[in-house]
């Protein structure tokens, strides 16, 4: 069987203690996620053509490998990941300033899909006070 390649879209989260990335593939098959300290590799086979969908991302802080999860859905899959250090924010998720992919980071309406161990109850880096331009 003939498979095309190209990157999943996607979408990213930036939280205290997590970095959430949603690649959005629906019907994937043959999901593989690696997590590395810097790097993080996600590929799969997704929708009726099988498309093989490739992304290689050089992250812009390290992560904790150990400590980060993917869950795959019916329309996506969402990969957690563990801050190497815990309340500094990501302005971007890769270390070159490409915009690759949408940051959501800043909604509050956005519904993130539970992913077992993400949860914190502290507060967001998100949250803190803006000073005033005025």
């Amino acid at each position: 069987m003939f498979y095309l390649r190209q990157p999943a879209s996607a979408k990213w989260y930036d939280r205290r203690d997590y970095v959430f990335i949603e690649f959005c593939v629906e019907d994937s098959k043959d999901v593989n996620v690696n997590f590395e300290k810097s790097k993080l590799t996600f590929s799969c086979l997704g929708g009726s053509d099988n498309f093989k969908h490739l992304n290689e991302i050089d992250l812009f802080h390290c992560i904790d490998p150990n400590d980060s999860k993917h869950k795959r859905t019916d329309r996506s899959i969402l990969c957690c990941l563990r801050k190497g250090e815990s309340g500094q924010s990501w302005p971007r998720l890769t270390k070159e300033r490409a915009k690759m992919m949408n940051n959501m980071g800043g909604d509050e309406d956005v519904d993130l899909p539970e992913v077992d161990g993400a949860d914190d109850d502290s507060q967001d880096s998100d949250d803190e006070k803006m000073p005033d331009l005025e």
